[in-house]
């Protein structure tokens, strides 16, 4: 966790200074618990502050992430998991894969019928055999197993996180973000949440065709704008 701090200390500083834009507001501001505030949550954490959303970060060791809180304002607070779930209207689960099943387990109450935008990518030399399963079947399905009840987005899982933390409001075209879902209006939650990161949504299609945005497919972390996305997803 440290090492990650301090990777953030270093990545995201930048990203303000190199978009060198400002950030407009959300019309929609919205609650969001971020659950895993490692590189991934982190960039999106200080886009949506600066776009004026609420927010409450966390991990396992909250009191780490106090001054990450304080320097993105008055409207971010530091938490436990549970109380991130608890807290979000919308949830971002941005963990390593294998720990998606217990995610699912140990929240199950507080995050049943919420919006929770998945970024996890399934790596056998990290998480083990589910990984290789999961890839097989596809994160889409697997993800929607292992967190039941919610209103499942697959989102942010096709960029890396230096591209996500210094590549907000790229000109000039935005940099885009291929999202899936079964339930249309979380699909469009998550398309305001990218945009509000600044970034273009492109909705590929139901959970079952997250599968092609994937690690290893020819559109991962690629970098391409939306309409480049498009063009090869054949939307």
């Amino acid at each position: 966790m440290r090492l990650v701090l301090t990777l953030l200390a270093v990545l995201l500083p930048v990203a303000a200074s190199a978009a060198d834009v400002s950030v407009p507001k959300t019309s929609h501001p919205m609650k969001i618990g971020i659950i895993g505030t490692g590189e991934i949550g982190g960039a999106l954490a200080r886009h949506w502050a600066a776009a004026g959303h609420q927010l409450l970060i966390s991990s396992r060791h909250p009191a780490e992430l106090q001054s990450l809180a304080k320097e993105l304002g008055p409207n971010v607070k530091a938490g436990t998991p549970r109380e991130a779930a608890a807290f979000g209207d919308v949830v971002l689960v941005s963990v390593p894969y294998k720990a998606t099943p217990e995610i699912g387990r140990d929240y199950a109450a507080e995050l049943r019928g919420k919006v929770v935008l998945d970024t996890g990518n399934p790596y056998p030399g990290r998480d083990g055999d589910m990984a290789v399963r999961d890839r097989q079947r596809g994160t889409g399905v697997a993800s929607a197993e292992y967190l039941p009840g919610t209103r499942l987005v697959r989102a942010f899982n096709a960029i890396n996180s230096g591209p996500l933390a210094n590549e907000a409001f790229h000109k000039p075209e935005r940099l885009g973000i291929p999202l899936a879902a079964d339930d249309p209006e979380a699909m469009k939650i998550a398309e305001q949440l990218v945009r509000d990161a600044g970034f273009d949504p492109v909705a590929v299609g139901p959970l079952s065709r997250a599968r092609e945005f994937d690690v290893g497919t020819p559109v991962y972390v690629r970098g391409m704008t939306a309409a480049e996305l498009r063009r090869a997803l054949k939307l």
